[in-house]
């Protein structure tokens, strides 16, 4: 048996939502990425896959997931997610409920909520090698050492709480309201989060070193941004190993591209953290590097952040941030069990993405241009080949 193998003598469970479009696409190569870790550490991995999505609904007419997945996702010890969303046969938007909610909600802000997965934290690190699209154009903007910050964004409140409606006859709504929820419960604990994620990256902000959380606010218009930085400034107190800052959300943006260097982590609430972290995904490579983690006391989720994207053709898709959402996956796993194993694995997981990309290939044509532009499959078994010499 490996030296670095599981004292754990139960398997651990780890429950794989595949989703729409590229969702299984990217998926099948975390699902290889597991295998192969499983066999060089000798890890029990229980893997369950469960359907989900905007087709899973057009095909079962009811539900967007099975009878049972909340339950299985709520007893799992570590899930992954793909991506949902399914265009409607008419084309008129993805598929929904009647009420509204995207088909694939139950996935998602369903998991979020029913399993209290009240922080979700982006991180934000440009790898060697990775370049950008700049007006169609692959280019090298920023250096990657000056980018490396993580954006933690809460979850389980704000604008996306479901409350509100539209008013009106139906089909000719003549207003609605987005109700948005922020209390000083959720602000504090999501807070506190993020100080203490300055403490334990201890390495601060690239600039200058120094362990900073940034609080991304409206608070010059909002009062439930103006609760938020109140809590922030309290919490701010216990914390003097930490500097604090409050920026205003619109400025916040221009610096975010203008100068990364300066943020170490950042924290606001739940749309401003989803606009954000999108914007800042640019920093990184685009969306196919970008990924989610989204953690509770109890549970964990993890996603790439780059959506279903149903029209992309098979073998396009890039699915370093699936690979990459897998190993950050293993490691918040092993922190809370004590697995050396999986933090092991984590740890290659990450090298070997830095490894593949650095050497430029292969990649897929959002990373390179067109003529060099590898698989889906070929990415992934160069990442697996790298993780295998590792480990």
């Amino acid at each position: 048996m490996p030296a670095h193998s599981s004292a754990r003598s139960e398997p651990y469970d780890i429950v794989l939502l595949p989703g729409d479009g590229i969702g299984p696409e990217v998926m099948r190569e975390a699902r290889e990425l597991l295998g192969l870790i499983a066999r060089r550490m000798g890890l029990q991995l229980e893997v369950e896959e469960i359907p989900c999505g905007g087709r899973y609904y057009l095909e079962h007419g009811t539900r967007d997931w099975p009878e049972g997945a909340e339950e299985r996702c709520a007893a799992a010890d570590l899930i992954l997610l793909g991506a949902v969303g399914w265009p409607r046969p008419d084309g008129k938007g993805p598929v929904s409920f009647p009420d509204g909610r995207m088909a694939g909600h139950s996935a998602v802000l369903g998991n979020r909520a029913r399993l209290d997965l009240y922080a979700n934290v982006r991180p934000v690190r440009l790898l060697p090698g990775v370049s950008h699209r700049i007006h169609g154009e692959l280019k090298q903007v920023w250096q990657p050492a000056k980018v490396d910050l993580v954006i933690v964004r809460e979850n389980t409140e704000g604008l996306y709480i479901g409350s509100g409606g539209r008013f009106g006859p139906p089909g000719r709504s003549t207003g609605a309201i987005d109700d948005r929820v922020i209390t000083r419960a959720a602000s504090e604990r999501i807070i506190r989060h993020a100080f203490e994620l300055s403490r334990q990256r201890g390495r601060g902000a690239p600039k200058d070193g120094k362990k900073r959380v940034t609080c991304i606010a409206k608070n010059n218009v909002l009062h439930g941004c103006q609760l938020f930085v109140e809590v922030f400034r309290e919490v701010a107190g216990h914390y003097l190993d930490v500097d604090p800052e409050v920026a205003l959300i619109d400025s916040f943006t221009v610096s975010l591209l203008g100068e990364p260097e300066r943020f170490d982590v950042c924290v606001t609430t739940n749309m401003f953290g989803d606009i954000v972290t999108d914007l800042a995904a640019a920093l990184q490579g685009g969306m196919g590097m970008a990924i989610g983690c989204n953690v509770g006391d109890a549970h964990g989720m993890f996603e790439p952040i780059h959506g279903s994207a149903p029209t992309l053709p098979p073998g396009r898709a890039n699915p370093l941030a699936m690979l990459l959402a897998t190993g950050e996956g293993l490691r918040w796993l092993g922190e809370r069990v004590s697995g050396r194993a999986l933090m092991v694995a984590a740890d290659a997981v990450e090298a070997s993405v830095r490894t593949v990309v650095s050497a430029g290939a292969p990649l897929t044509a959002d990373l390179v241009a067109e003529d060099r532009a590898a698989t889906t499959q070929e990415v992934g078994q160069a990442v697996r080949d790298e993780v295998a010499r590792r480990l």
